[in-house]
């Protein structure tokens, strides 16, 4: 079953409280997302790091109900 972007968005403040996130359906079938977060969570953590920290707020829905997800990840300027 697809995601809507509420959905992902709600998941990912919960982990990330300060983030800024911008989705994008890529193909059209909520299904395939491409995500850019600002955090002020990010700053000294590498790329790894941030991305783990948005796969942990996501949780059991990374693989699940969200199928694919694009990240970009940053701290901000």
């Amino acid at each position: 079953m697809p995601m809507e972007p509420s959905e992902i968005e709600k998941l990912i403040r919960t982990g990330i409280p300060d983030a800024v996130i911008d989705l994008t359906d890529l193909v059209g079938d909520k299904d395939h997302w491409a995500a850019t977060i600002t955090s002020s969570e990010f700053i000294g953590k590498t790329k790894l790091q941030q991305h783990q920290i948005v796969y942990k707020a996501l949780g059991a829905s990374m693989g699940g109900p969200l199928h694919a997800l694009q990240l970009t990840t940053q701290a901000p300027k």
